[in-house]
């Protein structure tokens, strides 16, 4: 895809922002959108379809944490590649905002050549989503990557979309052993601090969604995906 193909919405209540970052986008040759608060947000991109949305935390009307959750309940953006602006020593959670659906965060003040160095790390991500969008089975469990979608023994099993994207990375190559730092970097995101912990709330949440026997840990290591009766 060329970048004059790639659709941006960049989301901030601050002129100074949207209108320096949107000058060095525009600079790189791609397509900007903007929306100055969440509800504009969510309309804009209903409307745009983005690739990518750079969005604002604290805004007025509607917050970013909240516009991205009714962003991800859209069915045309699903895939999109959605990133927080956050500013240093702002108060959030970066853990609310991933639960929400956010796939990473942008620190401000950001100089230009490191915000167009994420923006392309960012849009990376989207090819790898859309590579990914597909049906496949392994034993008696199938995944629809495109639905974001389990069903074991014919049930459907519906997960929320980190604990979706954790089980499609470990069901990828079954019996491997996934490293606790690859998991992270995989599904949350490199510059990500969280810690261990929620790779294990999350494990723990598909065992009890598709089968204990499943999910092995490997101590001091990480966790690998077994089909039930397989070697353990």
């Amino acid at each position: 895809m060329n970048k004059s193909e790639i659709k941006i919405l960049l989301v901030d209540d601050e002129p100074d922002i949207i209108e320096i970052v949107g000058y060095n986008l525009k600079n790189e040759g791609y397509q900007i959108f903007t929306a100055t608060n969440g509800i504009e947000a969510v309309k804009a991109a209903k409307k745009n379809i983005p690739h990518l949305i750079l969005l604002d935390i604290m805004m007025p009307e509607m917050d970013g944490i909240e516009a991205c959750e009714k962003i991800r309940k859209v069915k045309s953006l699903e895939n999109v590649v959605i990133a927080f602006l956050t500013a240093r020593g702002e108060d959030y959670s970066q853990l609310a905002g991933f639960e929400a659906g956010a796939d990473d965060y942008i620190t401000k003040p950001i100089k230009p050549k490191v915000l167009i160095s994420k923006v392309k790390s960012l849009l990376r991500r989207l090819k790898t989503k859309k590579e990914s969008e597909e049906t496949f089975k392994i034993g008696d469990i199938v995944i629809d990557r495109d639905e974001y979608v389990v069903y074991k023994a014919g049930k459907r099993i519906s997960l929320p979309r980190k604990e979706f994207e954790l089980f499609s990375l470990l069901t990828s190559k079954p019996g491997k052993v996934f490293k606790r730092e690859v998991i992270l970097d995989t599904v949350w995101g490199n510059e990500v601090v969280v810690g261990g912990r929620t790779i294990d709330v999350h494990i723990r949440k598909l065992r009890e969604k598709i089968g204990d026997d499943h999910f092995k840990t490997v101590k001091g290591v990480g966790y690998k995906f077994v089909l039930e009766g397989a070697e353990h």
